[in-house]
């Protein structure tokens, strides 16, 4: 059975509205199965990357390593979502899910069984390229069979998926990496990969778009080019704790010169993989925005906290699974909620206040220490999960309603791009600036080491820790500074993320418009008027 969006046009055009799907609620509980599973995958990776990091127990991956490992997997997919939604759009959106699953279970089966970080970050990377296919075509076909007046809930439950995901993967994880090997924490999406198969070829109905765009190979080589050079700059930049090495300058600065030039390109072709002209729409630039800035505190301030509590307080990987829970019940509590709570106090409000909420979680991390409560940490975790929660569905919503219906797999890949490179460049940044500022404090206490064995020390806390383990009882006096150094840079950086998610908070109140504005911009839309 196929459900063209041609007929929802001919609808629309008759002023009748959309009766939507008579399974669609069947359907999407198939495309938040699809999400949990590629969402899993990085909740998963977060409480594993201790042992990752080990050198008996896993790869013995540095932090840079670690840092590619998730970023290798966010860059191909937020560089790839554009050119697989307009391929769903194509050739079918049921047949990318597919070939995405297909990809993603057979990447993931890669991963489990790499053998050093290189090949990690190589497995990691291709299951970026199948998640790239899977995400974009969830959202395209909620959109095309649900009609406008349930779409806003199914997106909402939809983002729920995200909650849901997040709460079990760090207690998946957990009971993983503590009775079987560190590979098994991919190994697990292969059977959940193939029960999604099984069921998007058998429940899903087929969408395409009846206009579908052109395909972008240079608009995609370049942004992506642009993202990885820039993406490295800024590791080499804490890697080095300099910015003014030739090694992060000469990637970063080409990094920013390669986007720029992708900017100039797309405006100027009819065919754009990132369409740059949807900008003018303020509603849609703040929203975009605002997602990114959201990924970027969340996924940079999880590389620090998963160290926080398994090395500085000691947990287990499961009990720092049960410890970040909250975060994601909260999500589950709040993200199907956050539809009515928009609705009645407005977006801009809404946004700005959860965008404080989050800056004020950010804030609360800078000040734990070793002896900070455990309920403490599981309130604040609780408390940046509902600001996460309702930041999220509105502003995807708000994309999704400012573009043409017959364009949704755009619409859900622009989201998902800036989702991903938002968090991409969160671990980037975030990571670098924990990473630089553990250095600089942690040198005084490793002078007295082989120049060899201080360098690898000084990579994090893992690596002094890992040292001060061979070192045997010599080794137990690097313990103290080296906790001392992490929490100081730990402080450094969730103050950094609080900066970033304060200047949402700026941005929505300033540039966001309000619901008359709003109501005024979606008229002229409907009278078929450019919004400028």
């Amino acid at each position: 059975m196929e459900f063209r969006n041609d007929t929802v046009s001919e609808c629309l055009g008759k002023g009748m509205e959309q009766p939507g799907h008579p399974r669609r609620w069947e359907i999407l509980g198939v495309m938040v199965l699809s999400l949990v599973t590629v969402i899993l995958d990085n909740t998963i990776l977060n409480v594993a990357l201790k042992t990752i990091a080990d050198p008996v127990e896993g790869l013995g991956a540095t932090q840079s390593e670690l840092e590619w490992a998730i970023n290798s997997y966010t860059l191909v997919f937020a560089g790839l979502l554009f050119t697989f939604g307009v391929l769903g759009d194509r050739t079918g959106r049921r047949r990318m899910l597919l070939i995405g699953m297909s990809v993603f279970g057979l990447s993931s089966l890669l991963s489990a069984y790499a053998q050093s970080p290189a090949q990690l970050i190589a497995g990691r990377a291709a299951m970026g390229l199948g998640a790239a296919a899977i995400m974009p075509a969830t959202l395209a076909i909620i959109s095309g069979v649900f009609p406008p007046r349930e779409r806003g809930k199914a997106i909402g439950v939809w983002a729920g998926g995200v909650g849901l995901a997040a709460a079990i993967g760090p207690i998946t994880g957990g009971l993983l990496i503590e009775h079987f090997w560190w590979g098994s924490i991919f190994l697990i999406n292969v059977p959940v990969a193939l029960l999604s198969a099984v069921l998007i070829a058998t429940r899903v109905p087929e969408s395409r778009d009846p206009n579908p765009s052109r395909l972008d190979p240079v608009g995609v080589l370049l942004s992506i080019a642009g993202l990885v050079a820039l993406t490295y700059g800024i590791i080499q930049g804490g890697e080095l704790a300099t910015l003014a090495d030739p090694r992060v300058l000469v990637p970063g600065l080409a990094g920013v010169a390669l986007l720029a030039v992708f900017v100039w390109y797309e405006r100027r072709i009819d065919h754009p993989a990132f369409d740059v002209r949807y900008f003018r729409d303020t509603r849609f630039s703040v929203a975009v925005v605002l997602i990114g800035l959201a990924f970027f505190t969340m996924m940079g301030g999880v590389f620090f906290f998963v160290f926080y509590l398994q090395i500085v307080l000691g947990h287990t990987a499961l009990e720092s699974g049960l410890i970040m829970l909250p975060f994601a019940v909260a999500q589950l509590i709040f993200a199907p909620l956050s539809g009515r709570i928009t609705a009645r106090f407005g977006a801009k409000p809404t946004a700005a206040v959860n965008m404080l909420v989050i800056a004020a979680a950010f804030t609360a991390y800078s000040t734990f220490t070793e002896d900070t409560p455990v309920a403490v940490i599981m309130a604040v975790c609780f408390v940046q999960g509902a600001g996460m929660a309702n930041i999220m569905p509105p502003a995807t919503t708000t994309i999704m309603d400012t573009l043409p219906r017959e364009k949704a797999g755009v619409g859900s890949a622009m989201g998902n791009t800036v989702r991903q490179v938002g968090g991409a460049l969160g671990v980037a940044v975030l990571g670098s600036v924990l990473s630089a500022a553990y250095r600089d404090r942690i040198a005084p206490a490793l002078t007295g080491l082989p120049e060899a064995v201080r360098h690898a020390a000084g990579e994090s806390l893992a690596s002094t820790v890992a040292v001060a383990r061979n070192l045997g009882a010599g080794g137990a006096a690097l313990l103290d500074p080296a906790i001392e150094a992490f929490l100081t840079g730990m402080r450094i950086t969730a103050l950094t993320g609080a900066g970033i998610a304060l200047l949402g908070a700026v941005m929505v109140a300033v540039w966001l418009p309000g619901r008359k504005a709003a109501r005024a911009s979606a008229a002229e839309r409907a009278a078929g008027r450019e919004v400028r």
